[in-house]
């Protein structure tokens, strides 16, 4: 009697064992809704960067095919290939920087109509600086308690910029792309302290007219080197290539791009209006997979995985104690200054994945202020532009799912008429409204008014 008690013990557990294995070994979820799949095989592009975690963590975790999707991910060596494999259909989708499908519809670069549904990251870049330019900069930076004062405002870089120009060198900075986030950043940061970054014209598509500091592209994983070989200074990027120059010992990280604005956008998942009109649900899934992988990146405890998940070669590649020394809740600058900065790569809470008609805005008038949009625009004009490429309701829908899923609280779907509330969360402290894009652009002393 005891040996059949057993067997049936042991033919329940290996029933139960069965069940469980069919249920969730692939990361299968029974309470998903799927919906119609269009097209479920999918190729999406990205950068080697942290930022496409994301993607990773969607694919890793089982949640593209959760909504019935096979997703087959591709480093792409530039952000220029990524922008041209999208827009030729070469790609599904892609993790693209948010200045890219904003200049598309704008009229700067390669015109194109792609779409976002979905904002991959909030915050995650960085200034860094050769050791030399940093052993110049140093002496010029407040210090407090024995510690440097942060944020290190630009001014610190003024006087090393003078001695280049009175030695009859040009000063040279690196950024990834004309249109990204990076330039941005570096261009807001240098004209805050009053040094002018350049203007962008039909006959310098460089912009470096009337600048103090010459700005150029280099793609995000060779930053270090071209700084270490001493082609550059400088540079602004993205993770781990800020991290990378401590852990080499080449360079300085000198602010984050949350010291220069707090919990900025940066990059965006990308899809051309024609595969959505003909993959409306597929696109909807996409979303809802992508939103799943942001909130499960946003649990503390969750971010030593998401170290092991990106230090794979098929993604990030940089050695795990480089992407943990800004994906943890830390952030070092000079070597042994690490200090606490639990936002600084943010993929979910504040609304991060939610996309912002402001945040589009935002694009927009810094490639006016630049002169990248060579003419004053009506404040119309920006929010049409930022309705064509952002696409707030593809996500309202996503999300709505996964709320009766259970698998997000409703709570977290926004109640907004796409725009955030008006800002000073900037290194300067001017205020941002994004239904006021010509009176923002009015209140810098660099760059063009209208």
């Amino acid at each position: 009697m005891k040996n059949f008690r057993k067997i049936i013990s042991y033919c329940y557990l290996a029933s139960l064992s069965v069940i469980l294995f069919s249920v969730g070994a692939s990361g299968a979820n029974p309470t998903t809704k799927k919906l119609d799949i269009e097209k479920p095989q999918l190729t999406f592009g990205f950068i080697k960067l942290t930022d496409m975690a994301p993607l990773a963590i969607a694919k890793e975790l089982g949640y593209f095919e959760d909504e019935g999707l096979f997703v087959t991910l591709e480093a792409q060596s530039n952000w220029k290939n990524i922008l041209d494999r999208v827009s030729d259909g070469a790609l599904d989708g892609a993790h693209m920087l948010a200045g890219q499908p904003i200049a598309a519809a704008g009229g700067f670069g390669r015109q194109a109509s792609l779409v976002t549904p979905f904002s991959m990251d909030l915050n995650g870049n960085a200034i860094t600086v050769s050791n030399a330019i940093w052993a110049k900069m140093k002496k010029n930076i407040p210090v407090k308690n024995g510690k440097l004062v942060h944020p290190i405002s630009a001014e610190a870089l003024k006087p090393v910029i003078q001695e280049y120009k009175n030695n009859g060198n040009p000063f040279k900075m690196a950024m990834v792309f004309p249109v990204s986030t990076h330039n941005y950043e570096i261009r807001y940061w240098l004209a805050a302290a009053g040094i002018n970054p350049g203007m962008y014209t039909a006959d310098n598509t460089q912009g470096q007219v009337d600048a103090d500091v010459l700005l150029s592209v280099t793609p995000p994983p060779q930053m270090p080197a071209t700084l270490e070989a001493g082609t550059i200074y400088g540079y602004c990027v993205g993770e781990p290539w800020n991290q990378q120059a401590v852990f080499k010992q080449i360079g300085v990280p000198v602010v984050t791009d949350f010291e220069i604005w707090k919990n900025n956008p940066e990059k965006v998942f990308v899809m051309t209006q024609k595969f959505i009109n003909e993959n409306p649900n597929t696109a909807i899934a996409i979303t809802k997979a992508l939103i799943r992988a942001g909130k499960w990146l946003d649990e503390p405890k969750n971010r030593p995985k998401a170290v092991g998940y990106l230090s794979k070669s098929a993604y990030v590649g940089a050695d795990s104690v480089v992407i943990a020394n800004s994906m943890t809740g830390t952030f070092e600058f000079e070597k042994g200054d690490k200090r606490s900065l639990p936002d600084f790569n943010v993929f979910y809470k504040y609304n991060a994945t939610y996309p912002f008609y402001s945040d589009a805005v935002w694009f927009l008038t810094q490639m006016r202020r630049w002169g990248q949009i060579p003419e004053a625009k009506t404040d119309k004009w920006y929010l049409d532009t930022a309705k064509k490429v952002y696409k707030p309701e593809i996500w309202i829908k996503a999300a709505k799912l996964l709320a009766e899923e259970g698998k997000i609280p409703a709570s977290d779907i926004p109640q907004t008429d796409g725009f955030k509330a008006p800002v000073s969360d900037f290194i300067d402290g001017v205020q941002y409204d994004g239904k006021k894009p010509n009176e923002y652009l009015a209140k810098f002393k660099v760059g063009n008014k209208n």
